[in-house]
C-alpha cells in the first residue's frame, strides 16, 4: 500500500505501542494462531502449483466453489478486485453458499458437470450448508462417488481427519488440507483461496509477496499507524461502535464483505473481563453510496469511524467525451478528464466533507489493483484485527456465538 493516514489522536502513548507489537510478534512466534505464517508456505504453494500444471484445466468452464464464509468471502474478495486484470481467464467462477433454493438453481443453470470442476471446502468438514450443496449436485447429475467423473472434477479442501478427510480418502479424491491452527476467515492464503485463484489464472505468487512485505512491515514496527487506530477503535467502542469501511472502486464490493466478516466475527465477543464488546461494521462503495448511506455519516448520529480506501491508477484511461446534453450544461465542467480521475475526486471531495462534520477518518491509497496489493490489504486488515482484539481483551480467533446456533439447528431437526 502507498499510504495510510488518519485525521484524528489516537491518545495512545510510546509504552502501548510497543506492548502490541510485542504481543503480536509473541503470538505469532507461539506457533497457536497459524495466519501469521501462511505468506512464507511455499510447501503448500508448490502443491498447488503443481496440481494445477498436471490437470487438464482446458475444458473446464466452471470452477464451482462450495463453501460458506471463510470458505469463500476470502476468493470472491480478490477475484472481485482483480476480475480486470490480463491474468485472469475466463473460467466461470461460481459460489455455492447460502442454501437459498432460488440461487442453488440460478447457479447450476446452463452448467454441465464435465465442463465444470468443483472445490469442496469444510474446515470442520460437516458444515451443513456446503453438505447440503454437493448432495443436491450428486442427485442433479446422476453420479455416484465412486464414478471416475465425480474423483476428476472434485477437490477437497479439509482439515487432517476431519470427517470428511475420510471420505475423501475413501474414494481417493483429490485433497488439500488447512492448518489446524488457522480459522476459516483467515484462510486466504490457504488452498481454500490459493487453489481456485491460480485455476482462475491469478499470480499467486505476488498475492503472498504483497501479504509477506506488509508483515514484514509490521513486524520490522514500521506500522505505527495501524497500532494508533486499533487501540483508538478498541478505547472508544462505546462511543463509536460502527466502523464504516467506504471503498471507491467496485471492485471492492466483496472485499467488503470479506472485512465485515473478518472483523465482526473476531471482535464481538464477551471478553476475558467478561463484558461485551465490538465494532459493527459496515462496508460501502463509493461513489454509488454518495447518494445513499453517506447522508447517515454526515448528518446522523457521531458514532462512527470511516476508513476511506482509494485506488491512485485504475489503468484505465477512459475518457468523459466532450459531449454537451441539453439543458445539462453544468455537468460539463468535467468533459474531457478521465474517469479514474473523477471518482478520485469524489473520493477527496467525500472525505473531505466528512472530516468538516468532525467525523473521525482515514485514508488507505493503494497505488492500483493488482494480486501484489490485494495481498497487502488482506494481510493489513488481518493484522489489524489482529490488534484490535488484543487491546479488546477478546480471543480474536474463536467463534462460540456462531457455535450456538448450529447446535440449535442440529436439534431441530432431530426432534
Amino acid at each position: 500500500m502507498s499510504s495510510v493516514e488518519h485525521f484524528f489522536k489516537s491518545g495512545i502513548i510510546e509504552s502501548d505501542i510497543y506492548g502490541a507489537y510485542e504481543a503480536i510478534i509473541e503470538e505469532s512466534s507461539s506457533g497457536d494462531i497459524g495466519y501469521y505464517t501462511l505468506p512464507e508456505d511455499m510447501a503448500t504453494l508448490n502443491e498447488i502449483k503443481d496440481f494445477c500444471a498436471n490437470y487438464d484445466f482446458e475444458a473446464i468452464k466452471n470452477v464451482v466453489v462450495i463453501g460458506i464464509g471463510g470458505s469463500s468471502l476470502g476468493t470472491k474478495a480478490i477475484d472481485h478486485m482483480l476480475s480486470h486484470t490480463e491474468n485472469r481467464n475466463d473460467k466461470n467462477l461460481i459460489f455455492m453458499e447460502n442454501v437459498d433454493p432460488n440461487e442453488i438453481e440460478r447457479n447450476l443453470k446452463d452448467v454441465k458437470f464435465e465442463e465444470s470442476f468443483f472445490i469442496m471446502i469444510s474446515k470442520s468438514g460437516g458444515t451443513i450448508e456446503t453438505t447440503s450443496h454437493v448432495k443436491y449436485i450428486v442427485d442433479k447429475y446422476g453420479i455416484s462417488f465412486e464414478d471416475a467423473a465425480f474423483v476428476k472434477h472434485f477437490a477437497i479442501i479439509t482439515d487432517p481427519l476431519s470427517p470428511l478427510d475420510k471420505f475423501a480418502k475413501d474414494f481417493a479424491l483429490t485433497t488439500f488440507h488447512l492448518p489446524l491452527n488457522v480459522g476459516g476467515r483467515f484462510s486466504i492464503f490457504t488452498p481454500v483461496g490459493l487453489l481456485p485463484l491460480r485455476i482462475l489464472g491469478y499470480d499467486v505468487d505476488k498475492l503472498l509477496q504483497g501479504a509477506r512485505e506488509l508483515k514484514k512491515s509490521f513486524f520490522d514496527k514500521h506500522e505505527d499507524t495501524m497500532i494508533q487506530k486499533a487501540y483508538y477503535y478498541a478505547n472508544n467502542q462505546e462511543r463509536l461502535p460502527i466502523n464504516v469501511l467506504f471503498s471507491y472502486s467496485s471492485s471492492f464490493k466483496y472485499f467488503n464483505d470479506w472485512y465485515v466478516q473478518l472483523w465482526g466475527e473476531s471482535l464481538g465477543k464477551i471478553n476475558r473481563d467478561g463484558n461485551r464488546v465490538g465494532l459493527t461494521p459496515i462496508g460501502i462503495v463509493g461513489s454509488v453510496d454518495q447518494h445513499s448511506f453517506l447522508q447517515l455519516i454526515i448528518e446522523g448520529p457521531q458514532n462512527k469511524t470511516v476508513t476511506m480506501i482509494k485506488v491512485e491508477d485504475f489503468e484505465n484511461e477512459m475518457m468523459i467525451p466532450d459531449v454537451t446534453i441539453p439543458h445539462l450544461e453544468k455537468t460539463n465542467f468535467i468533459n474531457n478528464h478521465s474517469f479514474n480521475t473523477l471518482i478520485n475526486a469524489q473520493c477527496d471531495a467525500t472525505m473531505q466533507s466528512i472530516k468538516d462534520q468532525g467525523v473521525d477518518v482515514d485514508s488507505i491509497t493503494l497505488p492500483r489493483l493488482d494480486e501484489h496489493t490485494a495481498g497487502g490489504m488482506i494481510m493489513y486488515y488481518e493484522l489489524l484485527t489482529s490488534i484490535t482484539g488484543y487491546f479488546l481483551n477478546v480471543n480474536t480467533y474463536d467463534q462460540p456465538g456462531v457455535e450456538l446456533g448450529k447446535v440449535i439447528l442440529k436439534e431441530k431437526f432431530e426432534k
